[in-house]
């Protein structure tokens, strides 16, 4: 059936997919399900800062100490600076990875992405620690530092750690992004400026570089926006001057139990990622976060003429360059140099990674790179735990329930939305995305004072709603791709020689786009599998899952039984996401990613 209504689609010319109201009619279920545990836990979080907790009186006074100077001033302006260092930071070291991928062939892409989003799926908790055992006083960086006649280093607890390892952790996200747009653009550009005259480098600053514009700015905004929330990184790499908004929301709340200043926090960390996609939307755009394309750009002629003219300079100067550089070394192709720096970060992002493989084997009672002698005995330990081995449990069931929701709200709306053109499936688009703007610790912090009233704090039920908020907008962006990628004059088809509505899903359509949905299904539950904040609240300290089992675990005890569960975690992603590589369609592998 499906090669017949292939041939029979190519003899026909192309017809846009009929717009009907009953297409739009399927993002309602997602759309109330994020009305009910998104938007309206933040109008009561909203609320909570504004009310005075001992006469519910109307009041400003939690806000107003935020910015009254002291430890709230100085933890804004540090959030705010680590964030915004760690977005420039992803993009500068990013943008040469994600350009060079983009130079290779598809299938050269498809293998050598396999190794930046093998970091980008491993949980942040796991590459943090072993951060923290390799820039350890007696860690590996330090003993090498020693071989080499340096005096051992104090590299923890400081500043630049903490940048440092918050741009490990979400360079990935940085590159994953940036590539779509890049692989978009056509190369016969390059070859038209080529013939016009353009070096290689003024072909880069005075076409490519403007081209790829629009994905620059959804990385940047998506780690800043991330980096806003982050705590994981200087709870366990930075000092007290490094303490960040997130950790000031859990001190307020979990420790204190002062829930209006908790609330205020929160309030400001939504509103700094708002305005900063209300900056990014009058630029570029929210639609270019999926994909799409942006007419913005044209349209703000300051800004473009100030882009070409800066594109035109630096053209010019490393153009110069170049050609200096071709004087002095005789050579003509530098290349190597770009695919060197490329492996060379590609080997940062999975070393940590890999080091806890033979740390989990090491026969000693602590953790330490490389580890002195081998032994089984953790491994032992966490299977003989009913803890570990518990909270592995609950994660896999909890990531199976939040996979199979999330699949279904996902493909609904993003069907829906493919199949429609009315203009409220802009606004549609935008609710979905939402979880992707507002910070995990906020939807957290919000559902726990939602589930408290409804009773659902401490429940598996709670829990699976939390990640399924924070998990729906990746696999609805992955969906909605695989629908937008979809040939529909397949199904017209396949109507066309008498196959009823469901036999064409079945036949045609189904085995067209299970490539997409299986990765939605994969996405959904590595992001439950790693999440930690909806576990830290709405776990309540009963229903623990595998990270709040191993957050516990560094924060009260760390023992080699933590790298154990690190590697099975490790392998449970490695296995997972082939498995999606293995499902996805070649031609969507990395665009979907």
């Amino acid at each position: 059936m499906a090669e017949l209504a292939m041939q029979t689609a190519k003899a026909k010319p192309a017809r846009k997919p009929q717009v009907t109201w009953s297409a739009l009619w399927l993002v309602v279920p997602g759309v109330l399900f994020l009305v009910a545990f998104l938007l309206y836990p933040s109008f009561q979080l909203l609320l909570v800062s504004l009310k005075d907790p001992r006469t519910g009186a109307w009041t400003l006074t939690a806000f107003s100490k935020v910015f009254a100077g002291g430890v709230y001033t100085r933890t804004l302006s540090s959030t705010f600076i680590v964030a915004l260092q760690t977005t420039l930071w992803c993009i500068f070291a990013g943008y040469p990875l994600a350009y060079w991928l983009a130079r290779l062939s598809p299938r050269r892409q498809r293998m050598a992405a396999l190794f930046v989003l093998l970091p980008f799926w491993t949980s942040a908790l796991v590459k943090n620690f072993a951060w923290l055992v390799f820039l350890g006083r007696n860690g590996v960086i330090n003993d090498l530092l020693g071989a080499m006649g340096f005096t051992p280093a104090e590299l923890l607890f400081q500043r630049a750690t903490v940048v440092f390892a918050m741009v490990h952790t979400m360079l990935p996200l940085a590159v994953m992004v940036m590539l779509p747009t890049m692989n978009q653009i056509e190369r016969q550009l390059a070859q038209a400026a080529d013939t016009l005259g353009a070096s290689a480098a003024q072909q880069f600053w005075r076409v490519y570089l403007p081209l790829s514009m629009p994905g620059v700015a959804a990385a940047g905004l998506l780690v800043f926006i991330s980096a806003l929330g982050f705590f994981i990184t200087p709870t366990l790499l930075g000092g007290a001057r490094d303490t960040m908004l997130s950790q000031l929301i859990i001190v307020q709340i979990n420790q204190l139990q002062n829930w209006q200043m908790g609330a205020a926090i929160a309030v400001m960390l939504v509103l700094a990622a708002l305005v900063t996609c209300f900056i990014y939307d009058r630029t570029f755009g929210l639609s270019t976060l999926s994909g799409g394309s942006s007419d913005r750009l044209q349209h703000n002629g300051l800004m473009r003429r100030a882009g070409l003219g800066i594109g035109c300079a630096m053209g010019n100067l490393c153009d110069a360059l170049a050609r200096g550089y071709s004087r002095l070394s005789g050579a003509r192709n530098a290349g190597w140099m770009l695919a060197a720096y490329a492996w060379l970060i590609i080997a940062v992002l999975i070393v940590p990674i890999l080091a806890f493989i033979p740390m989990a084997f090491t026969g000693s009672d602590f953790l330490s790179f490389p580890p002195p002698s081998l032994s089984f005995k953790w491994f032992g330990q966490y299977l003989q735990s009913p803890l570990w081995v518990g909270s592995t449990l609950r994660s896999f069931g909890i990531g199976v329930a939040t996979a199979s929701i999330t699949l279904l709200l996902a493909t609904l709306a993003a069907f829906g939305l493919a199949r429609s053109r009315s203009r409220l499936g802009g606004l549609a688009f935008l609710l979905f995305m939402t979880p992707m703007i507002v910070p995990p610790i906020v939807i957290s912090v919000s559902l726990f004072y939602l589930f408290a009233q409804m009773s659902l704090v401490a429940t598996n039920l709670g829990i699976i709603i939390g990640h399924t908020v924070i998990a729906l907008p990746m696999a609805f962006v992955v969906l909605l791709a695989t629908f937008k990628h979809y040939d529909w004059r397949l199904d017209q088809a396949a109507a066309t020689l008498g196959a009823a509505p469901w036999r064409v899903f079945i036949k045609v359509t189904l085995p067209l786009i299970k490539g997409g949905m299986f990765a939605g299904l994969v996405t959904a539950f590595l992001q439950s599998f790693e999440e930690l904040t909806v576990a830290m609240f709405i776990g309540g300290g009963v229903k623990t899952t595998l990270p709040k089992q191993m957050w516990d675990d560094i924060l009260l005890q760390v023992t080699p039984t933590l790298a154990a569960a690190s590697v099975v975690v490790v392998v449970i992603v490695c296995a997972l996401f082939f498995l999606m590589e293995y499902f996805r369609p070649a031609e969507h592998q990395v665009s979907a990613s």
